[in-house]
């Protein structure tokens, strides 16, 4: 767990903002909606550089209550001490959030950041309901 943390782009700033009550979470998402976010992803790499496969895997894990969750990250940076966890997921996507939300199952939640002392976590009944509309 990290006990400090410096924004390093404009989604930290507003993440931080919205965690201080500066920012409303209605603006927050909104603004999220159309901002990129960082997926690790578990994908064979070939010699010169190319991936292998068509399907590029997103990092999830189950919560204590069987949950899965998508992991997410405002940067990639953010991301390299999290998933040293996890052998495979060294590369990733930069993607808008609002994409990544299309091809989100239900009953998937998101964590944002995990680790960090600025992100958030969107249960499952929040990402259905941000997809609906």
């Amino acid at each position: 767990m990290h006990d400090t943390f410096d924004a390093r782009n404009e989604l930290e700033e507003k993440l931080l903002s919205a965690q201080e009550g500066q920012l409303s979470s209605e603006d927050f998402m909104k603004y999220l909606m159309d901002t990129q976010v960082f997926m690790p992803i578990k994908d064979s790499i070939g010699i010169e550089g190319f991936t292998s496969s068509s399907k590029a895997i997103p990092l999830t894990l189950k919560t204590e209550d069987n949950v899965e969750v998508l992991i997410l990250f405002t940067s990639p940076d953010r991301a390299k001490e999290f998933v040293r966890e996890f052998p495979g997921y060294d590369g990733g996507l930069l993607t808008e959030f609002s994409w990544v939300l299309e091809r989100t199952g239900t009953g998937v939640g998101i964590s944002i950041n995990p680790n960090w002392p600025v992100g958030f976590d969107l249960e499952p009944e929040m990402v259905q309901q941000l997809k609906n509309n």
